[in-house]
């Protein structure tokens, strides 16, 4: 199948960077912290990357001005969105169910009326009859409305602003001072494989209910489509830029906050497997959620972008970041007796100033389960469908 326009067009742009900076893909690919095949399959069109941190920070090492960086930006997110559309996942059957039964009323019921106002006229009155509502009328909404604005003439009465749901007190700051802008900037990748190639999804799903594993790029869409939870492990990558070249932000430490501890959960396990080019993880740091009070353990690294598996020796921290001399911090999650809820916490320093930023997925904890025990399930890419794993009682 031809390469969509928007794909072609951005690799190009890749390819023009890795050709003019003139390093290996095994080179450029070390200092992205992505294997060489990885980065192979960006210049080639094959692949889009799921974030585009990973190319801007192509674009520094190879001396990309603002203009070309705003340039590359905008046809990543072309090709992204190309990426997206071809890579809908599929439908996933529906439960059948008995058709729901929604007759039409003979006559809607006159809602009952006020509470009679000893002020207003004689209430031996006969009553005013009350329009019906039209049909098919938004009686909810008209309803909802009403109600408002009664809260709101209470409110004026009793001479206290009216809050709602939708629009929240604004915080409270001190006059006259605003928080300083963080010197640096940092992203974080929560849909990440072992080495790009594999990985384990609990699922509330039987297999027939499950879409065939996605592509690692894809991950993430494939993960919110089938509410899936990290089974096992969780891989999560932060990027820490600096805002100033010169100016560096020294990184003292990364902590691990476990929010909420409960039973695994007694899903399915499905296994992402797929064969793909080797990794290179440089700052790795192994958490073992099961113990009371977390670590991040700085733990060697893997570079597996060559012929030959060398090992990257650990590095503890600091670190220091400047805008040209961004850092990546890959931490692995663990857990075989928890579903655990946790967040991290990144301690710098830059300037006089001191602080510790929260690392959350999107605003939420992240969340492993383990798996050990679990009916577990990999994919038959012959039959086309999920079929059970002899190991299942091996994972977590």
């Amino acid at each position: 199948m031809p390469k969509d326009a928007a794909v072609e067009e951005f690799a190009g742009l890749v390819r023009a960077l890795k050709a003019r900076d003139g390093r290996s893909y095994e080179a450029l690919g070390r200092r992205l912290s992505v294997s060489a095949s990885t980065l192979h399959r960006y210049c080639s069109g094959a692949t889009v990357p799921e974030e585009f941190a990973v190319v801007d920070r192509l674009a520094l090492l190879c001396g990309a001005d603002g203009e070309e960086r705003r340039a590359l930006e905008a046809a990543w997110t072309e090709a992204d969105r190309a990426r997206r559309r071809a890579a809908s996942p599929a439908p996933v059957p529906a439960v059948s169910a008995a058709p729901e039964s929604n007759p039409e009323p003979s006559a809607p019921e006159p809602a009952p009326g006020p509470a009679p106002d000893p002020t207003a006229q004689d209430p031996s009155a006969p009553e005013v009859p009350r329009a019906r509502p039209r049909r098919g009328a938004p009686a909810p909404l008209v309803a909802a409305a009403v109600a408002l604005v009664v809260l709101a003439l209470a409110a004026a009465l009793l001479g206290h602003p009216m809050r709602t749901a939708s629009a929240p007190a604004p915080a409270s700051t001190t006059p006259g001072r605003t928080a300083a802008p963080l010197p640096f900037t940092w992203s974080i990748g929560s849909q990440l494989w072992e080495g790009g190639c594999g990985h384990t999804y609990l699922v509330d799903r039987a297999p027939r209910a499950v879409a065939q594993p996605p592509i690692a790029a894809d991950s993430g869409a494939w993960a919110g489509t089938h509410g899936a939870v990290h089974g096992g492990e969780a891989l999560v990558r932060i990027t820490v830029q600096g805002r100033s070249p010169s100016d560096a932000v020294v990184l003292h430490a990364l902590h691990v906050r476990v929010v909420d501890r409960a039973a695994p959960l007694p899903w399915n396990a499905y296994r992402m497997d797929h064969g793909c080019g080797g990794a290179f993880t440089p700052r790795h740091f192994a958490v073992d959620l099961d113990r009371p009070r977390p670590l991040a353990r700085s733990v060697d690294g893997l570079d597996a972008s060559g012929a030959e598996v060398r090992k990257v020796p650990a590095v503890s921290f600091p670190y220091k970041v400047t805008s040209s001399d961004p850092e990546e911090l890959l931490v692995s999650a663990r857990t075989a007796g928890c579903d655990c809820r946790w967040y991290l916490e990144l301690e710098w320093s830059a300037g006089g100033r001191t602080g510790a930023v929260r690392i959350t997925d999107g605003g939420k904890p992240f969340r492993t389960s383990g798996t050990r025990g679990r009916p577990a399930y990999v994919h038959n890419s012959v039959e086309g469908r999920w079929i059970t794993d002899s190991d299942s009682g091996q994972t977590g």
